[in-house]
C-alpha cells in the first residue's frame, strides 16, 4: 500500500478507494425503545431483494456512489469508473479488493482504452477490508444513517439511500477520519 500511495503521489494521481455494498430492506436494528416487557416488534418483508451499491471515496473526504437493482457485475463497474474519470479531474489510481468482477476482461479492456489509461489499479490483500476507507463509509451509511430504517420497498429504501449519502457527504471531518483511520492500519 505504502509504495502505491508515493506512486500516486509522484504521478500526480488522486487516490479513489472503491467497493460494493448491499442494502437490504430488513432494518439494521442498533436500538429499540419501548415499554418495560414490551419489547418492540418490526413487521417487514421477509424478502431477498436488495439495492446494490458501488462506491468511492478519496483522501479529502470526497464521495462518489451509483446504485442499482442487481448485483454488479463488472460491465457496471466500467460504468462507475467512467463517472469517475467524468468527475475527478487528472489521473486516478483506483483501490479496491481482489473480487472477480474487478478481474474481469471488460475490466482489462477498459483500462487499455484510450480512456482508462488515465486509471491506475491497485489490489488490497484479501484477508484486509479494514484497509479500505469505503467500508467505513458503508458502516456510516447502515449503522448510523440508516439505523432501525424500516422500508416497505426498494424504491423507498433507494431514496433513504441517496438522503443518506447526501448528509454524510456534508460531514467532511468524518469522512477523512475513515480515510485516515485506514492509513493508520498501514
Amino acid at each position: 500500500m505504502a509504495s502505491a500511495q508515493k506512486k500516486a503521489e509522484q504521478e500526480k494521481r488522486t487516490i479513489v478507494f472503491v467497493d460494493e455494498a448491499g442494502f437490504y430492506l430488513l432494518p439494521m436494528v442498533v436500538r429499540t425503545y419501548a415499554p418495560r416487557g414490551q419489547p418492540p416488534v418490526l413487521r417487514v418483508p421477509l424478502t431477498r431483494d436488495h439495492i446494490s451499491a458501488i462506491g468511492g471515496i478519496t483522501p479529502n473526504g470526497r464521495i462518489f456512489m451509483q446504485t442499482q437493482e442487481q448485483a454488479y457485475k463488472a460491465v457496471d463497474v466500467v460504468r462507475f469508473l467512467q463517472v469517475l474519470l467524468r468527475k475527478i479531474p487528472g489521473r486516478l489510481l483506483v483501490v479496491w479488493d481482489g473480487s472477480p468482477i474487478h478481474r474481469a476482461d471488460v475490466i482489462k479492456q477498459f483500462l487499455a482504452s484510450p480512456m482508462g489509461k488515465r486509471v491506475h489499479v491497485e489490489r488490497l490483500p484479501g484477508y484486509a477490508p479494514e484497509l479500505n476507507p469505503q467500508e467505513g463509509v458503508w458502516n456510516l451509511l447502515k449503522r448510523r444513517e440508516l439505523k432501525n430504517l424500516c422500508c416497505r420497498d426498494l424504491a423507498r429504501l433507494r431514496q433513504e439511500l441517496v438522503h443518506a449519502k447526501e448528509r454524510l457527504r456534508h460531514r467532511q471531518t468524518i469522512l477523512q477520519h475513515c480515510f485516515s483511520h485506514t492509513l493508520a492500519e498501514i
